[in-house]
This record gives structure tokens, C-alpha cells and sequence, in this order.
């Protein structure tokens, strides 16, 4: 359990819970607060740092708000795991876990041959209610849901199957197959949870997800691959690199 050091200005403008919850995050980001570490209770840390219950419970829901805390019923508030932040390159998220030394896991949640719907169709080149292959999968990593991910391939593209996708990444066993990745068409947006995407990522119905769509095109300039993609905007967010001209 932790038992943070807490030093608070009152003669401050800058409100109490503010001067608490940012010190909190300053721990959090340092390493000093670990991933999985347990703060004391709220009363006991309101006693100890000579403040009000309400203002403590404050800072700690506005870490919690922030994607750094995290309540668990019969467990207390703990410290989540690090945001996961990823560079805008034609790389797959779990190739990208995989090099930043966090095991990805994937349970597949839907594999199969569908016909193709008009947006489908038209990402991929083919007509609609041709068949492509659909794949669901969830991503995790540390025992921490972070994204949802779908795509399509054209039929007969991959020999492939779930228990495949379970182990290894889409775009590594492209890769293994012979196909040459070169370019890819990225749209990043965000909306609102949907009931099934809050329970399978373990958030609140209608908080706010990073959403991802994807057209990867070979070294022919053949549409290969179309992915829908949902994060937790909690735990992950996209690095950018600017240039100016």
C-alpha cells in the first residue's frame, strides 16, 4: 500500500484537490506509484494530509477520470497501467506492444467468410457481397482490455486460422505469407462507447473511444487488408511527428 507525501499550499489559488490529484500524477508518471500499487483509503489519506474527505475523494475521481486510477469493489483504488502510446506507422498494435516489451494477448471473438458490405467492398476493391474474411478480435495487455479489432481480407488471401490470430499478430502473419505491406490509407476519429464496446473493454457505457479506420495496400498497390478499430482513450492514445515545410 502506498502512503503518499503530500505537501499542500491553502494560501494557493490553485484548489486543494488540484494541488493532491497533481501530485498523485507526478508520482504516477516518475514510476514512484508503480502499475497495480493500492492507495490507502480516502479517510485515511483525508487524516494524514490534513484535508477534507470530499476534497481527496475529489482528486482521486479526477485521476480516475484521467485514465491513472482505478476503483476495483473490494480491492480499493489502484494505480492502471501506463498509457499506451503509438507511433503513426504501418505497423500493427500487436507488433507495436510486442516491441515495447508488453505481451499482447487476443481472444477472437469472430472469424469467418461474410459477403462484403458496400463500404467493405469499395476499401477492397471487389463487389459487394463478394466474400471476405472477418475477423473480431480484443486486445489486452496486462491483464488491461485496450482495443477492438476488426478487419477484412479478400477470400483467399491467408491461409489463416483463429487459433492463428490468437497467438500472432494479422500483419506478422501477412508478412510470414509473402506479402509485402507498402502503404496504407489511416483515418483516426473518436465517439461514444456503444453498450457492447463498454463491457468488453471494461469501461462505462458512452465514455469516450479512439477509433481507427485502416486500408493497407501491398507492394503492387493492391488493397490487402480493411480494419474498423476501438481504443480506450483511457489507456492509449496515437504519437505524432510534425514537419514543418
Amino acid at each position: 500500500m502506498y502512503r503518499p507525501r503530500v505537501i499542500v499550499d491553502r494560501g494557493s489559488p490553485v484548489p486543494l484537490y488540484y494541488q493532491l490529484a497533481r501530485q498523485l500524477e507526478a508520482a504516477i508518471q516518475s514510476g514512484e506509484l508503480s502499475p497495480g500499487t493500492r492507495l490507502e483509503n480516502e479517510l485515511e489519506l483525508a487524516e494524514r494530509c490534513g484535508l477534507s474527505r470530499p476534497t481527496v475523494r475529489q482528486a482521486i475521481q479526477h485521476l480516475v477520470d484521467r485514465g491513472l486510477l482505478v476503483r476495483k469493489r473490494g480491492v480499493g483504488t489502484q494505480v492502471v497501467l501506463s498509457e499506451i502510446r503509438r507511433p503513426v506507422e504501418l505497423t500493427s498494435l500487436h507488433d507495436d506492444l510486442a516491441a515495447a516489451g508488453r505481451e499482447p494477448h487476443t481472444e477472437v471473438l469472430e472469424f469467418g467468410t461474410v459477403p462484403a458490405d458496400d463500404r467493405v467492398a469499395k476499401e477492397l476493391g471487389l463487389a459487394a457481397g463478394d466474400p471476405v474474411l472477418r475477423m473480431r478480435r480484443a486486445r489486452s495487455t496486462g491483464g488491461e482490455p485496450l482495443a477492438l479489432l476488426t478487419n477484412y481480407l479478400p477470400e483467399g488471401l491467408l491461409a489463416v486460422t483463429a487459433d492463428d490470430l490468437a497467438r500472432h499478430g494479422l500483419y506478422e502473419l501477412l508478412r510470414a505469407s509473402g506479402v509485402n505491406l507498402r502503404i496504407a490509407n489511416q483515418s483516426i476519429g473518436a465517439r461514444r462507447a456503444t453498450a457492447e464496446e463498454a463491457r468488453l473493454l471494461d469501461e462505462r457505457r458512452g465514455v469516450p473511444m479512439l477509433t481507427m479506420t485502416r486500408t493497407a495496400y501491398d507492394d503492387k498497390g493492391t488493397a490487402i487488408e480493411f480494419g474498423r478499430h476501438v481504443y480506450r482513450a483511457s489507456r492509449y492514445s496515437y504519437a505524432l511527428t510534425l514537419v514543418e515545410r
